[in-house]
């Protein structure tokens, strides 16, 4: 029996997030775990009258990559991806594994390489997509190896999952054109912000956001979303930070992250589980030192640590903050072959000025009737 809610959740993508159109040339990303989610965005795509194909990834290529490919086939690009990323007006990414730690014993410092030139591509996509010249969304089908990193049954992740979401509900659009205002009325508050001063346990950290654009993520490129976000100043975040819930990249955890930022680089860091790979990433390049986000998590009903960090950084009271490239839409001009998402819990005992004033504490922002759809969770 099919399950309503993907066929939702496709629809939402391709509709909303997307704004798929006829004619345009869109491609699907996907392990073949989420076949069935690919098969229903393909669906949504050929309704849409778009030129829709697939590009379904076997499970292990990338490990054997870094386990047996030399310095040179780490560092390759197809020519023919170059080209393929020119030619695309849409891209829908898929996250889904069904073996989340496979990365987990790779050389470090070969997976730093590795993830150095792919971050190249990247870039390009995000170019143009900040041009206009094409739209992306990432999203995630449930599978056993994601629900076992939540600590939850298949059936319970897959309502957390679809929850998330809105696609549970019959017009899941309706909830995100919502969202959109009241983040949009957020990150226009905070444009005109000069400092932010985060304060939490073990934590005291300045940073520089003037004249830097805020940005609301409501759900046009990642699915869930909920959250704003900027690239502070590069040279102007000094102080402390810990991270409290693990941090993780591309399949690898790295759990009680330290890290003291002078003049916009960190000059000092440590974790107590994985701090050859902390090291290792933080001397990817010279930019991988310094901060290429900082963004509050808004959605509410994300209300829990799941170890992916599509919903984590959403986590209604955090905030995270991304070492590494930064966002040039907003101002940023920091470049690196990395841009690492870490989460700081602020909802227990967290404050965030803004120019001297208190702006947020334990996790919620302070009183604005106008913005109450966000704070009282974005869900509603």
């Amino acid at each position: 029996m099919r399950d309503p809610r993907i066929e939702r959740l496709a629809r939402l993508i391709v509709g909303y997030s997307l704004g798929l159109r006829e004619g345009q040339v869109f491609r699907i990303d996907a392990l073949d775990a989420a076949a069935p989610l690919a098969l229903e965005l393909y669906r949504a795509a050929l309704r849409a009258g778009a030129h829709a194909y697939t590009n379904i990834g076997v499970p292990g290529l990338l490990e054997s990559l870094l386990h047996e490919g030399s310095d040179e086939q780490l560092a390759h690009i197809s020519p023919l991806r170059w080209e393929e990323i020119e030619g695309l007006d849409a891209l829908a990414t898929v996250w889904s594994e069904v073996n989340t730690r496979g990365l987990s014993r790779v050389d470090p410092d070969r997976h730093a390489a590795y993830l150095a030139a792919q971050r190249k591509l990247t870039n390009r996509r995000w170019e143009r997509i900040s041009r206009g010249e094409m739209s992306w969304c990432g999203t995630l089908f449930p599978t056993n190896a994601h629900a076992q990193e939540a600590e939850m049954s298949l059936e319970a992740y897959e309502d957390f999952v679809f929850a998330a979401c809105h696609v549970h509900e019959e017009r899941p659009e309706e909830h995100w054109r919502t969202v959109k205002t009241a983040l949009e009325a957020r990150a226009t508050e905070l444009g005109s912000v000069r400092e932010l001063r985060v304060v939490g346990p073990d934590t005291d950290l300045r940073l520089g956001v003037a004249e830097r654009s805020w940005l609301a993520a409501d759900g046009r490129f990642n699915m869930p979303d909920g959250e704003i976000f900027t690239s502070p100043v590069e040279t102007e975040t000094t102080g402390e930070i810990r991270y409290t819930f693990p941090a993780l990249y591309h399949g690898r955890e790295v759990e009680d992250v330290r890290l003291r930022f002078e003049n916009g680089a960190v000059v000092a860091a440590e974790a107590s589980r994985g701090d050859d790979y902390l090291q290792s990433l933080l001397d990817m390049d010279a930019g991988a030192r310094v901060l290429g986000e900082v963004a509050f998590g808004l959605n509410y009903e994300i209300d829990r640590f799941t170890r992916n960090i599509l919903f984590d950084e959403k986590i209604g009271g955090t905030m995270h903050f991304a070492l590494g490239s930064g966002f040039p839409q907003t101002g940023g001009r920091n470049t690196s072959g990395l841009h690492w998402d870490m989460i700081c819990d602020l909802r227990e005992e967290g404050e965030v000025h803004a120019d001297g004033e208190l702006l947020w504490k334990d996790g919620r922002f302070l009183a604005d009737p106008a913005l109450e759809v966000v704070e009282s969770g974005v869900g509603g």
